[in-house]
């Protein structure tokens, strides 16, 4: 127990990060912005990356217990986002194969045995995920790391426990979900039952796969549910892996179902599915909208949203600078910025405004960028080359609209989609670096006077995901945590994901909370039972 709230504890450290994958076509030069700098700590890897020790063994999608070729016959590739080179070509899921997927959950849940079992039947079956996910952590964390780009050591020594961490708790909570005997007023016996919704439909994002796997496939499986899974076209390996393995601890057929492919096929399709009892998103809020829409639209399904945020991270007058700027470094730079939490819009009080930027920019001129798969590298590529131009545009954006380019800004090598670490100075909430969610290495620092200013400043946004604040006083703390109208707020750590701790947003950083004990009511109905009583002892 104590080692795993070490493992979550991670997050909120100096530790560093990466994340990355899809089609890397670069056709010419990309336009440069600000001036060059050379002296960011980066590897040769960058150019002569190393060749990863695993085998792609799924790429074909996961129905009713069996990997099988798409419907259509057709595949797409996933590529290595440090070269774009093709690593495999992956079987493509569209509305067809959402079609059977659900006809297979469906029959698991209206005739199979999972939902039929003891709570602890299905409780044993998720320990024994857990334990092959901890048995097979090189493979998967090999596979998330050459799919996405995050670092290996981030993937194998941070998340891979983690991952099995949350496994196991949702076990522990199988044959803990009890209902309620409430009174009634007259002689009548009432009780609360929770049952499970049925079919779950699932989608993932590219940035976290496995770990955004386990937040939904552990709650859901918990609560009796069958589920069909679609994975985000970037990144479908590990995901299918893992998914073998949860078959292979004993998961009967049809209960978990697994498809690649496109949002506007395949998830679309999912989210309209008129068999689909129950959808959970995790992305962007663009897509969020259209997720809603096609559920109301369908048969009104439940929807659980995870979308994006803008977070403000405070330093207070009386911070710690030095302890301040590696956290909040952190918190923006982890996992190259790609991150819905990501401390994106750093405010700093203005009697340390000019040693935090200082420091900042030092801080960010030695991150280690390179090859994810190599000891010490700190920030790896970014996941497609779509996304590599996005955060070139906002950079660009930042210079036009009078913001200080302090560091970076610019490509790093000829291969893949690295970017310098980036940091902007004298930014203003109008400029689209502070308001859209860049998704990518691009710290911005902003000026603040006094409590009230910054929390008026912090709130003026469509987001509330999450806030970071920095302070030593207990009052400036109780202010701030009450007063920023967010999901979750770390004072004096960041990114600190125990499995206990829910997660989630205000305004248009979603609806529903995933982890901890909420998640469960994502998965469940709730049903009264009313018996007349004649002749009660009692009522």
């Amino acid at each position: 127990m104590a080692a795993a709230r070490r493992i979550s504890s991670l997050f909120s450290r100096s530790f560093d990060y990466s994340s990355a994958s899809s089609a890397l076509l670069f056709k010419g030069r990309i336009s440069q912005v600000g001036r060059v700098v050379s002296s960011y700590s980066t590897a040769a890897t960058v150019e002569n990356p190393s060749t990863p020790s695993v085998n792609v063994n799924y790429t074909q999608l996961l129905i009713n217990g069996n990997f099988v070729a798409s419907a259509s016959g057709k595949t797409f590739p996933t590529y290595d986002p440090r070269t774009g080179d093709v690593i495999a070509h992956v079987a493509e899921g569209d509305a067809e194969d959402i079609d059977r997927a659900v006809s297979a959950a469906r029959k698991a849940f209206d005739e199979g045995p999972w939902p039929r079992m003891t709570a602890y039947e299905r409780s044993m079956v998720l320990f024994r995920f857990a334990d092959l996910l901890d048995k097979h952590t090189e493979e998967l964390a090999t596979l998330e790391t050459w799919d996405n780009g995050k670092t290996y050591e981030q993937a194998a020594k941070v998340e891979l426990p983690m991952i099995s961490r949350i496994i196991r708790y949702y076990a522990g909570w199988a044959d803990k979900i009890h209902g309620l005997t409430v009174p009634a007023d007259g002689p009548h016996h009432v009780q609360i039952i929770n049952e499970p919704i049925g079919v779950a439909g699932q989608i993932i994002p590219w940035n976290f796969p496995l770990l955004m796997f386990a937040w939904k496939v552990g709650p859901a499986l918990a609560c009796g549910n069958t589920i069909v899974l679609k994975t985000a076209e970037q990144t479908p390996l590990s995901a299918l892996y893992a998914s073998k393995l949860l078959h292979e601890a004993g998961l009967p057929p049809g209960v978990l179902n697994v498809v690649s492919g496109f949002g506007p096929t395949a998830g679309a399709a999912l989210a309209s599915h008129m068999k689909v009892d129950k959808l959970a998103f995790t992305g962007s809020a663009q897509t969020g909208k259209i997720i809603l829409e096609l559920a109301a639209k369908s048969n009104l399904k439940l929807v659980k949203l995870e979308l994006g945020g803008k977070s403000p991270f405070i330093v207070c007058k009386d911070a710690d600078v030095d302890k301040a700027v590696e956290l909040a470094h952190t918190a923006l730079f982890f996992n190259q910025g790609q991150c819905c939490c990501a401390g994106s819009r750093t405010y700093v009080h203005e009697s340390v405004y000019d040693e935090f930027l200082e420091k900042a920019k030092a801080r960010a001129l030695k991150r280690r960028v390179g090859d994810p798969f190599m000891a010490g590298i700190e920030q790896g590529p970014q996941i497609d080359s779509k996304q590599f131009e996005k955060i070139l545009m906002y950079i660009r954006s930042g210079v036009e609209s009078g913001a200080t380019l302090e560091t970076g800004g610019e490509r790093i090598g000829s291969k893949g989609c690295y970017i310098q670490p980036t940091v902007f100075s004298n930014v203003k909430e109008d400029m689209l670096i502070a308001k859209d969610e860049i998704f990518g290495p691009v710290q911005s620092i902003l000026k603040f006077k006094d409590i009230d200013e910054v929390v008026r400043r912090a709130n003026s946004t469509s987001y509330g995901l999450a806030a970071g604040v920095f302070t030593h006083d207990l009052d400036t703390a109780n202010t701030l945590t009450h007063a920023l109208k967010v999901g979750t707020v770390w004072i004096n750590c960041y990114d600190v994901f125990d499995a206990a701790i829910p997660f989630g947003g205000y305004k248009m950083s979603g609806q529903g909370r995933q982890k901890g004990i909420h998640s469960l009511s994502n998965y469940l109905q709730v049903k009264a039972v009313v018996t007349p009583l004649k002749n009660p002892a009692w009522i």
